[in-house]
């Protein structure tokens, strides 16, 4: 329907009854205004500028039209629409979480006496907040222009308005307060109860400004005052909260926690914008105020039932502090100089070692006659057990650290400190790092799994493997005729996700004070002695995360393939240390009969299995961790080229590592100052 259809019909509709309130018409004026698309904002500032311009044509249809939604709205409670919508729900994640699934299959009942649930009724399509948002302050404020403030009944219709918002204040407010007195904010901030807390101090001027509003409403001679001392109040609780953020940094932080400094903060936000528009001295000022609220209800309202919108306010904190201890973690497998280097290539030898009896276990266990969920339990023990072990005895397994180091990038960029030559220098040591790695896993894991086969045939007098399940280890890492590069892709979603588990006990053992907590139980202390006890206990404490990690990776690649086995899907894993490792008991159990095509081919395949794992791991450890941040990096064309340049000036950098500086002795240091004083001055 048009425009001036649209608004001939309200104007029919208020001669019949001047009290008209149904919504049916002023959705039918929003549903022209929104664009065909919801990305086409410049057809939505066309439509409200066409509104506009009828509006200006035709004084009183603008007259109807400001009368209608006065009516509209003075006949509602709003309330609910000024204190709820955007405002996280005082709810656990789990029950929004489902609320939210349940409203999808079946909408909650409209109450017509609410504003709120009137406006999601006019704004039905999830997509509306695109266009409201994109369309231009100034285009909104001359549409609030052309409808004006002035309704018949001016005095009745704002007080009717202002009590609304005035109620509202008073609920944000007893919210603030409420949240302020938490057990789990003082427990993280105990100066709360130790001095006058803010956010009993905020209420009571709240309280006081209402009072004095509202009888100013009544005898406009009395004395009001305006909010300027709420807002030094308010101040000082974002202050309390910035200062339990940076206790969360240090000592980890939970869901709960997250949620409650999300209602906070969007509460003192909402409350901010209720005073805003009681305190503003012009129409103009008000307007202002109202098109920020009215993008912000529309955005809120259409993100009302988002799974996804859930997840990400939610466990924002928690998934900063995941990735902010990943990078953290990251920080250990970059390597600036060569006996760093050096150090990293023996770590990841040793773990090529280890790997290559991993391999022969998986291949021995293959051989039993087991159900998939035996299968699954075994392989998922040895993987996990295996991955332990090399945390445990500081060893590398190369395709970990993606997801370490993307957190360490995106932390870099996020402080801004970093300029883009150091950002570069930043990513070729990564790289660097990355590479010898890689070599280092490999180099050993296949001569370690050769040597093995031999000896199973020399001991047993037959291979290892026989040449059938030879020929379908060759096939299961051929990159052209199998599924080797989508099951290195699940692989590098579960080094991803290992990595966010690794971050999520990390954040656990030390919110939860995991170490301490041990440390009360007697049997423990009887058991282990007291001395032993702080070593186990603070051993837990530093490397809760990275054992939960591994063992969940380890689970995850044993029981994928065996997922697939019994639902019958094509799914599978493919992790380049084992590819290379399966590649060499191929090898000796066809007696080393194996054309080069076969050869080149698989190794290959190795190799892109690798570059899938580590690509794939690494872009999604990177994206969660700039999401995390709110960091979003603009200059990656730039940052490219500045990459290529330095490649091809450097080559060399981006895999063998600089020479160590030499360290100069104090002997060394005074003999050199000596030779610099005899040496004549010119």
């Amino acid at each position: 329907m048009s425009i001036d259809s649209t608004l001939s019909h309200i104007v029919e509709a208020r001669l019949q009854d001047p009290e008209y309130r149904d919504i049916h018409l002023l959705r039918e004026l929003i549903a022209s205004l929104r664009p065909t698309h919801h990305r086409k904002i410049e057809q939505a500032t066309d439509n409200i500028r066409a509104l506009c311009y009828v509006l200006r044509q035709h004084p009183a249809w603008s007259r109807e039209l400001r009368e209608y939604i006065a009516c509209v709205l003075t006949t509602r409670k709003t309330v609910h629409l000024l204190t709820d919508t955007g405002i996280t729900q005082n709810v656990g994640f789990w029950t929004a979480a489902s609320q939210r699934i349940a409203e999808k299959f079946l909408p909650p009942l409209v109450n017509d006496d609410y504003i709120k649930d009137v406006f999601g009724q006019l704004f039905d399509r999830n997509t509306d907040h695109h266009w409201v948002d994109g369309v231009a302050d100034t285009v909104w404020l001359d549409l609030f222009k052309c409808l004006g403030f002035k309704v018949s009944n001016p005095r009745t219709t704002y007080a009717a308005l202002t009590q609304e918002v005035l109620s509202a204040i008073q609920v944000l407010s007893y919210r603030i307060t409420t949240i302020g007195l938490e057990a789990e904010l003082v427990r993280n901030y105990p100066d709360i109860e130790k001095f006058e807390s803010p956010f009993l101090r905020q209420n009571d001027a709240i309280n006081d400004y209402v009072t004095q509003y509202s009888n100013w409403l009544i005898d406009k001679k009395s004395e009001r005052e305006d909010s300027l001392h709420i807002e030094v109040l308010l101040t000082q609780c974002e202050e309390v909260v910035q200062k339990i953020r940076k206790v969360a940094a240090l000592q980890g932080v939970s869901v709960s926690l997250t949620r409650l400094l999300l209602r906070l903060t969007q509460s003192i936000r909402r409350l901010r914008t209720m005073l805003g528009l009681l305190d503003s001295r012009s129409s103009g000022e008000a307007s202002e105020i109202g098109v920020g609220l009215l993008k912000e209800l529309v955005l809120a309202d259409n993100k009302r039932s988002s799974i996804r919108d859930l997840i990400q306010t939610n466990t924002e904190l928690l998934s900063l502090q995941m990735t902010e201890r990943a990078g953290k973690s990251g920080e250990h497998y970059v390597t600036s100089n060569r006996s760093e280097w050096l150090a990293m290539m023996r770590s990841a030898l040793g773990a090529g070692f280890i790997v290559g009896f991993m391999a022969t276990i998986k291949i021995l266990f293959g051989k039993l006659i087991l159900a998939p969920f035996g299968y699954a339990v075994l392989y998922s023990l040895n993987y996990s057990f295996g991955f332990m072990l090399v945390h445990v005895l500081h060893m590398t397994i190369a395709t970990k650290q993606p997801a370490m180091t993307a957190a360490l990038i995106a932390k870099s960029i996020d402080q801004g400190k970093q300029k883009l030559d150091e950002l570069v220098e930043l990513i070729v040591r990564v790289l660097r790092s990355q590479f010898i790695a890689i070599i280092g896993n490999v180099a050993l894991a296949i001569p370690t799994a050769y040597a093995i086969a031999w000896a199973w045939y020399a001991i047993h007098g037959q291979h290892l493997v026989t040449p059938d399940k030879a020929h379908h280890l060759l096939e299961d890492i051929d990159p052209f005729h199998s599924l080797a590069l989508p099951h290195a892709a699940i692989a590098g979603v579960c080094l991803f996700l290992s990595g966010l588990i690794s971050g999520y006990y990390d954040n656990k053992a030390s919110y939860s004070n995991i170490p301490a907590r041990l440390r009360q139980l007697s049997w423990l202390r009887k058991l282990l002695g007291e001395q032993r006890l702080q070593r186990t206990t603070d051993y837990i404490g530093d490397n809760l995360g990275a054992l939960a990690g591994n063992f969940f990776f380890g689970v995850m690649l044993g029981t994928i393939g065996q997922l697939g086995a019994f639902f019958g899907l094509p799914i599978d894993i493919r992790h380049i240390t084992f590819s290379s490792a399966n590649f060499a008991f191929a090898l000796v159990g066809l007696d080393q009969v194996m054309s080069w095509q076969v050869v080149a081919t698989s190794l290959g395949g190795i190799i892109l299995i690798g570059l899938v794992n580590l690509g794939v791991s690494f872009s999604l450890a990177m994206m969660v961790a700039l999401r995390s941040r709110r960091v979003s990096f603009g200059r990656g064309n730039t940052l490219n080229r500045l990459l290529w340049r330095r490649f091809i000036s450097g080559t060399r950098d981006f895999f063998l590592p600089p020479k160590d500086l030499p360290v100069e002795t104090p002997e060394a240091a005074a003999t050199s100052t000596e030779k610099a004083n005899d040496k004549p001055s010119h």
